[in-house]
């Protein structure tokens, strides 16, 4: 018997995360799925050049290598580059370009079998299968999705959109009960918008959990895609 092919995850990076962050930062996820899902990391097309408070301190997305500089997929300021998940913003500054970097990933590093996305790259992988989902030709839709710290993005309309009908898409929801970056009942109403959604819930913050528990509940989830 042939042996199986790992599952190929698109994952998209928090705010003020390098994409080498990101990537340390999925280590211990990326060797609980070994053999069974190869993750592909990618960062926000925009430089965060004002991340100067300490490591961790922002709004949304978890510590950055100071070596490489942290990005995000879009502004909540016309002006400033910062990023508040839990406020209605005025602008979502950078948007477009968000979503054409990940659309030229799909096409020229694919194909990819799901999306997995933490914090505000969980956002914009959930308006990634809404789009989809309408009928936006860039972005067929993944054959699963696992958003991580997720929340329905605001502004421009975007949280009527994924609110506007269910993403019938299988959905894995990872959070944490004491992120204080973004609450949990935000990532509850993320997960609302998918029918027979899972979720997976854990008793830390602000991070992509990888431990025995969670192990479990992945290899779970991803098992019944596998070929």
């Amino acid at each position: 018997m042939a042996a199986r092919q790992p599952l190929r995850v698109l994952c998209l990076a928090g705010f003020r995360q390098s994409e080498r962050g990101f990537r340390e930062k999925t280590g211990a996820l990326r060797k609980a799925l070994r053999g069974r899902a190869e993750l592909v990391c990618l960062g926000g097309p925009h430089a965060v050049p004002d991340a100067t408070g300490p490591v961790g301190a922002g709004p949304d997305g978890g510590p950055c290598l100071l070596e490489e500089q942290p990005r995000g997929w879009w502004f909540s300021d016309q002006d400033a580059n910062i990023f508040n998940a839990l406020e209605e913003p005025t602008v979502c500054r950078g948007l477009d370009e968000a979503l054409e970097t990940v659309a030229q990933a799909l096409n020229k590093l694919g194909p990819f079998d799901g999306l997995l996305g933490f914090s505000q790259g969980a956002a914009l992988a959930a308006l990634v299968c809404a789009l989809g989902q309408e009928g936006d030709p860039r972005f067929p839709l993944p054959r699963f999705i696992i958003l991580v710290s997720g929340f329905c993005p605001r502004g421009l309309g975007l949280k009527e959109s994924i609110l506007q009908s269910p993403l019938s898409l299988p959905s894995l929801h990872v959070f944490g009960d004491t992120d204080r970056v973004i609450p949990s009942q935000e990532s509850m109403q993320l997960a609302s918008r998918f029918p027979g959604a899972i979720t997976l819930t854990h008793s830390g913050g602000h991070f992509i959990p990888a431990a025995a528990p969670q192990r479990q509940a992945y290899l779970k989830f991803l098992d019944q895609f596998a070929e």
